[in-house]
C-alpha cells in the first residue's frame, strides 16, 4: 500500500464537516442532535491524567496558561493540550509539550483511527458491537446517527488515542461546544475541572444554583467539592504572556486548576501563592490569534493586531486591548500618522449591527480612558475591509481551512459581508464609502492592506477579528506562521 500523506488525512477528514443545512439543523433543535455524540467516544480515558476546562469565553486562554504552568513546574511530565478550533494547520488542535504534533504522528495516528471505525463501520449493527468495552448501558445508535463520528468528534477521538499512544502524564482538556453532550464529556473521572467566565444573559439559567449553571452550560461538574477560587495574590502585578485585562481572571484560574492537579497527582500541595515556575509559566504562555501583535517579517511598517474575537463579551475585550497604549494607541501623541484597517467577519451578518456597535462604542470609552476623547470613533479606522472566510482569491480554501459551513448562496452573493458593510454605513454614517470594501476572499482583504502600504505615507496598522478562521486565513496569506504560530 502507498504510503498516506498528510493531505489525505486533512481531505478525509473534511469529508465529516457538517454542512451549512445540517449545522441550521443542530441549531433549529436546540443542540439536541449532538445529544448522540457521547456514546461514539469509548472507554477507559482516565488513565490520560484530564484537567477539563469550559465556560464561554476564556476556556482557550485558561488551558494555554495551565499547559505552560504545568510544563514548567514539572519538566519531567509529558504534558498533551486539546483545543480548538484551529488558526491555520488542524494539527494546532492536539499538542504534546507545546508544540503541535508533527504531520507524520498526526497522519498516523489519523489513519489508525479512521480505519478502525471504517472496519467498525463495516460489521457493526449498533454501538454495543462497535465499543464492547464501553459502559453504555441501554443506550444503542440513534438510526439518524452515522456510525463515523462528525468533525469535531473525530479530532476528539484523535486526541484521545494520540495521547494514549505518546503516554501522557497530564492532559489539558478544552471543551468544543460545551453543554452536557460535548464530545469531550466522555472522560468519566477528570483529576480537575475549570470552569471559566459563563455568560449569565440566558432566561434558560435564571434562578438556578452555580452548580446548576455549571452543568448546564459546561457539562463537566462530575466532582464532589465546588469552589469559586479566590484572588491570587502578586498576580496583577505580573505581565502576562497573553494581552488583555480579561486574561488576568483566566489566569487566576489557571493557577489554582494548577495547584489542585499537582497536589493531587504528586501529593505535595503548592503552598507559595506564585512560585517562581508558575511566575515563568504564566508570562511565557503563548495563544496565536488571542490579543496577538505581530509585525509583518516582509512587509516593514505593516502591524497586524490579530484576536479571533466572536461574541460580545471578546469583542469588548478586544477594543480593550486595540484601543490602548499596547497597540493602536502605542505611538500617541502621533496618533494620526498611521494608517489604519479593520478586517471583520462573523457567522451572520445580521448580527453586525449589534456587533460592530459594541466594537465602536468600546473604542468610544477606551479613547475616553486615555485621553483621546477627542477623536472620533468614526475616524478610528481609515479603512474597513468585510471579507469572506475563503483563503484565496480564486475561490480555494487551504487544505486545513476548508469549511462546508458557508451556505453557498450566501457565498455566492456575499451576502453576510454586504449586510455588515450596510451596519457599518448605518453607523458611521460619515465614513467615506468608498473606504468600505466587501471582499470574497481573505486575500483579497490581504492585498488591499498591501496596496495601502504603498500608496501613503504611512504606516498600517491591521485589525482582524470576528472569526478565528479568518484570523488563522490571514496568517496563512499574509505570510505570518513562522512568527505567529
Amino acid at each position: 500500500m502507498a504510503t498516506r500523506t498528510y493531505r489525505e488525512a486533512v481531505d478525509h477528514l473534511n469529508s465529516l464537516q457538517s454542512n451549512a443545512a445540517t449545522l441550521e439543523a443542530v441549531r433549529a433543535s436546540g443542540g439536541r442532535l449532538s445529544q448522540f455524540a457521547i456514546p461514539e467516544m469509548t472507554s477507559d480515558l482516565n488513565k490520560l491524567n484530564v484537567i477539563h476546562i469550559t465556560g464561554t469565553k476564556g476556556k482557550g486562554s485558561t488551558s494555554a496558561f495551565t499547559d505552560s504552568i504545568i510544563r514548567r513546574t514539572r519538566p519531567d511530565w509529558k504534558t498533551g493540550l486539546y483545543t480548538s478550533p484551529h488558526l491555520v494547520a488542524v494539527r494546532e488542535r492536539i499538542r504534546v509539550n507545546g508544540a503541535p504534533i508533527s504531520e507524520e504522528v498526526f497522519t498516523k495516528y489519523f489513519f489508525e483511527v479512521w480505519d478502525k471505525l471504517k472496519d467498525n463501520a463495516k460489521v457493526a449493527p449498533n454501538l454495543r458491537t462497535l465499543y464492547p468495552t464501553a459502559n453504555l448501558g441501554k443506550q444503542t445508535v440513534n438510526p439518524q446517527t452515522p456510525l463515523m463520528p462528525g468533525y469535531f468528534r473525530f479530532v476528539t477521538l484523535l486526541a484521545f488515542h494520540t495521547f494514549l499512544e505518546l503516554q501522557v502524564d497530564a492532559t489539558i482538556l478544552e471543551v468544543g461546544v460545551g453543554g452536557r453532550y460535548d464530545s469531550t464529556n466522555i472522560v468519566p473521572k477528570p483529576i480537575v475541572t475549570g470552569i471559566t467566565a459563563l455568560g449569565l444573559d440566558h432566561t434558560a439559567i435564571l434562578g438556578k444554583t452555580l452548580q446548576d449553571i455549571a452543568w448546564q452550560k459546561g457539562g463537566i461538574f462530575k466532582a464532589s467539592e465546588f469552589v469559586v477560587i479566590p484572588p491570587v495574590a502578586g498576580l496583577s502585578e505580573l505581565k502576562l504572556g497573553l494581552a488583555g485585562k480579561h486574561q488576568y481572571q483566566n489566569a487566576t484560574l489557571a493557577v489554582h486548576l494548577a495547584k489542585k492537579f499537582i497536589a493531587v497527582q504528586t501529593s505535595e500541595s503548592v503552598d507559595v501563592d506564585l512560585p517562581p515556575s508558575f511566575v515563568e509559566g504564566l508570562k511565557s504562555t503563548k495563544w496565536p490569534g488571542r490579543c496577538q501583535t505581530v509585525s509583518d517579517p516582509a512587509h516593514a511598517g505593516t502591524t497586524w493586531f490579530l484576536d479571533g474575537a466572536h461574541t460580545l463579551e471578546s469583542l469588548q475585550c478586544c477594543m480593550q486591548w486595540y484601543v490602548s497604549p499596547d497597540a493602536a494607541l502605542r505611538t500617541s501623541p502621533q496618533f494620526e500618522n498611521r494608517s489604519r484597517v479593520l478586517i471583520f467577519n462573523c457567522t451572520n451578518g445580521r448580527s453586525g449591527n449589534t456587533f460592530l456597535g459594541a466594537m465602536l462604542k468600546g473604542a468610544a470609552d477606551q479613547l475616553k480612558a486615555h485621553d483621546a476623547a477627542d477623536t472620533d470613533t468614526a475616524t478610528l479606522f481609515d479603512q474597513v475591509v468585510f471579507c469572506a472566510n475563503v483563503t484565496y482569491a480564486d475561490g480555494g480554501f487551504k487544505g486545513d481551512l476548508t469549511t462546508l459551513a458557508i451556505p453557498e448562496a450566501d457565498l455566492a452573493h456575499l451576502k453576510t459581508q454586504h449586510e455588515l458593510a450596510d451596519a457599518w454605513a448605518s453607523l458611521v454614517p460619515s465614513f467615506p464609502k468608498e473606504n468600505i470594501h466587501v471582499l470574497p476572499s481573505i486575500e483579497h482583504a490581504v492585498n488591499v492592506v498591501r496596496k495601502l502600504r504603498t500608496s501613503v505615507e504611512k504606516d498600517v496598522d491591521v485589525l482582524v477579528a470576528g472569526s478565528l478562521h479568518l484570523v488563522g486565513g490571514v496568517i496563512e496569506v499574509a505570510g505570518l506562521s513562522d512568527i505567529a504560530l
